[in-house]
């Protein structure tokens, strides 16, 4: 009888620790722990985060947080914190869970353009991934890496083609800018490299003809047409007279900071600069803005015309005039002048 009670204890025990380990599996791998009601919920994961750090995320997502801290120091989560961008399903158990944020980093779209400046971009692209402003900027300017790459300040933000692209939420500063000299590398294939040759300009300087390209038109159906008046331009020795870059050169003064130019008037082409085109021959040392592919194709592939000169057309906003003697440019710019007046754009 002693014996048998022996055993029957120990079978009762066993039960009973059967049943506690089978709640404690149940809770901590098998039962949902999300305590949302949408589909899918993110966390961001920084570099160099703690444990506490992911825990204070998840707190508000789940249940029992309780169940959460257990199994994640069974499974030594708890000393194996991976960066990134995560999604935590409705319903999930806190097994799921933590595959998820091990192994799970979802990339994510990044998508720029129309950034005038390296100080801009910095701060667009500081919105998508975790890399701020400051070191992205400082990894864009950088002068050891431009050198290298037959950069500088003035020609850098030509290395960045607008575009969409995939990246990891958690991408370093120096991360990001190889990514996109390798995709400027990519652009920058032996066709384009030997039209730019052909056309007797460098890849730097096809890019910031480009971006006064950009800066007259926006259709891109237009773009190799003004490239055109450009290139012909530079071939016979006549300066550029480009407005765009009379207005990037205004906007470096500090008269004109925080204005917006509307209308181009004789007292911009006085300003000196290297970026006033009115004043020298030749194209400006960089880029005034970011130009798009359409506009560095444009460039490359421009339409080859004996046009001179061009006015935009009061008649076909965004669109404009070419001319190839002055006589007749003067009657479209006139035309144009005339429009501004009219809608009282004086300055």
């Amino acid at each position: 009888m002693y014996i048998k009670k022996i055993l029957l204890a120990i079978v009762v025990i066993g039960l009973i620790v059967a049943a506690f380990f089978a709640n404690f599996v149940y809770k901590a791998m098998l039962k949902p722990n999300t305590a949302f009601n949408n589909e899918m919920a993110y966390i961001f994961i920084p570099s160099n985060a703690s444990y506490n750090d992911v825990r204070g995320q998840l707190e508000p997502l789940l249940d029992d947080i309780d169940s959460f801290d257990d199994l994640a120091e069974q499974k030594k989560y708890t000393i194996n914190i991976k960066a990134g961008k995560y999604a935590i399903k409705k319903g999930m158990t806190n097994n799921d869970i933590i595959n998820s944020i091990r192994i799970g980093n979802l990339p994510i779209r990044v998508s720029f353009n129309n950034q005038s400046t390296l100080e801009k971009l910095a701060g667009r692209i500081s919105k998508d991934i975790e890399a701020d402003s400051i070191s992205l900027l400082k990894a864009m300017k950088d002068q050891t890496f431009l050198t290298e790459n037959k950069f500088n300040e003035a020609t850098a933000l030509g290395m960045y083609l607008p575009n969409s692209y995939e990246f990891f939420w958690n991408t370093s500063a120096e991360a990001f800018r190889s990514r996109m000299l390798k995709e400027y590398k990519r652009f920058w294939n032996d066709a384009r490299v030997k039209k730019a040759h052909d056309n007797g300009l460098s890849q730097n300087q096809v890019t910031a003809l480009a971006s006064i390209v950009y800066e007259e038109s926006k259709q891109a159906s237009e773009q190799p047409r003004i490239a055109g008046v450009y290139m012909n331009r530079l071939r016979i020795g006549m300066p550029l007279q480009a407005d765009p870059t009379l207005k990037f050169a205004a906007y470096q003064l500090p008269k004109y900071k925080n204005t917006v130019i509307k209308r181009v008037l004789n007292v911009h082409k006085d300003i000196e600069s290297p970026y006033n085109t009115y004043k020298n021959r030749g194209l400006p040392p960089g880029l005034i803005a970011m130009p798009d592919i359409s506009a560095i194709d444009a460039v490359l592939n421009y339409e080859k015309h004996k046009y001179l000169y061009f006015a935009a057309d009061a008649k076909r906003f965004g669109f404009h005039k070419f001319a190839k003697t002055l006589s007749q440019h003067n009657v479209n710019a006139r035309a144009y002048q005339r429009y501004l007046s009219s809608q009282g754009i004086n300055k």
